[in-house]
């Protein structure tokens, strides 16, 4: 920062969030890494002050204001849109954009917000990518190396997390390749007793013949109660469910086997058309809320106050490409799963003290990603088509050419069976909450019930009343050490 001011942004590789004081210039400088690995939160107390923290909860504790965003409530529970942009869940909290810088005089004044990294304007600049394919290829094979190498830089143990999907075990293949068959590296894999949902088969096939230690992490109903909490009290705003208390079941398992660091494999979806409905781009929704693979919508504004519903727009998110597919993939790593995925595993791996390292987030590879023609991203039905050539040579073939799938859990039946009492509980506390003004009572009772007696393939609203819940309950906690370890 010293010698290039801004400009060193343009030359830092993979995740951050940092702030500057600038002496000479009597400035704060602070910014945030291209996709919002890692968080900058910001608020402006009564008495002018700007106040800068990774988390909600230690603006709170300087006493910002705890009101509700009704604007960004609203948008969550009627659409299902967890990111806002500068905006948090909490009136006068804000967030500083992945991509973007802030500076603040000391002079006073508000801070000023500007982008350092448009990716859509990186794109157009860059424009399409002509190149004979196989030299695409190689390009692909170099950058997955170099990420691999900056990622595994650590002065501690080094870990893998490990689904049985093509993303993380081709980290896991390039990981056995370039050291020594991936002697010493521990795998974590999240599992919940259902065979429904288990990953073991895929797992097991990866890491069979490697040095691998694979490590399975259990999560059961009956912990589901204090670990929600918990996680709760550690992401400061809504999260992803059940998945998510997966991803802190692995997190915690690293950490009582001494494994600080852990490689994850997002992105590679996103800047390589993996997803199912990439093959579909004309035809897919262009919403902000999460894209349903049920017959059931995705939420329930009918449960909400006219009232509270007023005034609620349609929120579309920018399509700067005239090519649907190029739409899509910039949606979802800009403003929907990317933002949202980053979020709630920063928040759970912090929670346990891990870093999660994203190698398939390098901004060089998605650039490469998204600039290919459409064969190169889906080709005989099969989407990430140049990286699954690439891990023919790294992994068995029925993982490199299996099909995408999500990261399941037996959410829907456990809240209608076994964890029943518990999130009937928390609906009743959400409903006694900020949820008072927002939800018509009776309906949201009356459409728990239903969901009991006649189950549903959706399970995304009631997870959202029992979040609130969660949230309004305002539970603390002063020490990890109080989350059991089994």
């Amino acid at each position: 920062f010293a010698v290039w001011g801004a400009d060193c942004l343009d030359r830092l590789v993979g995740m951050f969030a940092f702030a500057v004081w600038d002496a000479q210039t009597q400035t704060l400088f602070a910014a945030r890494d291209r996709f919002g690995v890692k968080p900058l939160y910001y608020a402006t107390g009564p008495d002018g002050v700007l106040h800068m923290a990774s988390e909600i909860k230690a603006l709170h504790a300087l006493g910002i204001s705890k009101e509700p965003d009704e604007a960004a409530w609203r948008s969550y529970l009627a659409r299902g849109v967890y990111e806002h942009g500068d905006h948090s869940f909490f009136r006068d909290i804000r967030s500083v954009p992945a991509g973007h810088l802030l500076r603040h005089s000391a002079s006073g004044g508000a801070p000023e917000i500007l982008p350092w990294y448009a990716l859509a304007e990186r794109l157009k600049t860059l424009g399409p990518d002509t190149r004979p394919e196989a030299e695409v290829s190689e390009e692909l094979s170099a950058l997955f190396r170099e990420t691999l190498r900056l990622r595994f830089r650590a002065d501690v143990p080094v870990g893998i997390c490990l689904s049985g999907g093509l993303d993380s075990s081709l980290l896991l293949g390039l990981i056995c390749k370039s050291r020594e068959g991936g002697d010493k590296v521990q795998s974590f894999t999240f599992v919940c007793g259902d065979a429904r949902y288990d990953e073991s088969p895929w797992v097991e096939a990866m890491v069979k013949g490697t040095r691998v230690v694979s490590n399975e992490c259990l999560l059961g109903a009956a912990e589901i109660p204090e670990l929600a909490a918990r996680v709760q009290a550690s992401q400061d705003e809504p999260f992803g469910g059940f998945p998510t208390l997966g991803m802190a079941k692995v997190h915690l398992r690293a950490r009582e086997l001494g494994v600080t660091v852990l490689l994850d494999g997002n992105g590679l979806d996103e800047g390589w058309a993996g997803y199912g409905y990439y093959a579909n781009a004309e035809n897919t929704p262009y919403g902000l809320g999460p894209v349903q693979g049920t017959r059931n919508s995705a939420v329930r504004p009918d449960v909400l106050n006219p009232d509270f519903l007023e005034g609620t727009m349609p929120e579309l998110p920018p399509a700067p490409f005239g090519d649907a597919l190029l739409n899509l993939q910039y949606r979802d790593l800009t403003h929907t799963k990317i933002p949202r995925a980053m979020r709630f595993a920063d928040r759970v791996s912090m929670m346990a003290s891990r870093e999660l390292r994203e190698p398939f987030l390098d901004h060089r590879i998605l650039e490469l990603g998204l600039r290919q023609p459409l064969d190169r991203k889906i080709r005989d039905g099969q989407g990430k088509w140049l990286p699954r050539m690439l891990a023919k040579d790294l992994l068995p073939a029925n993982i490199a050419l299996a099909p995408k799938r999500p990261v399941q859990t037996p959410q829907r039946e456990w809240l209608r069976g076994p964890l029943a009492g518990w999130a009937e509980a928390q609906i009743e506390t959400a409903l006694g909450g900020w949820g008072a003004a927002w939800f018509d009572a009776p309906k949201v009772r009356s459409a728990w019930r239903e969901y009991v007696r006649a189950g549903s393939d959706n399970s995304f609203p009631v997870w959202q009343w029992i979040n609130l819940g969660l949230m309004a309950a305002e539970v603390e906690f002063d020490c990890l050490d109080r989350i059991p370890l089994t």
